[in-house]
């Protein structure tokens, strides 16, 4: 399976998980800053 497939079957899913989990830490690093703050 090449790495740049040209018409990928899963890539947009993988794609948009990988900017979810993304998204997801960064909301978890603001609240936790959030709540850190004095």
């Amino acid at each position: 399976m090449p790495v740049l497939d040209p018409h990928p079957q899963d890539g947009q899913k993988k794609l948009l998980m990988v900017f979810g989990v993304i998204l997801g830490i960064l909301v978890l690093i603001g609240v936790v800053a959030t709540l850190a703050a004095p």
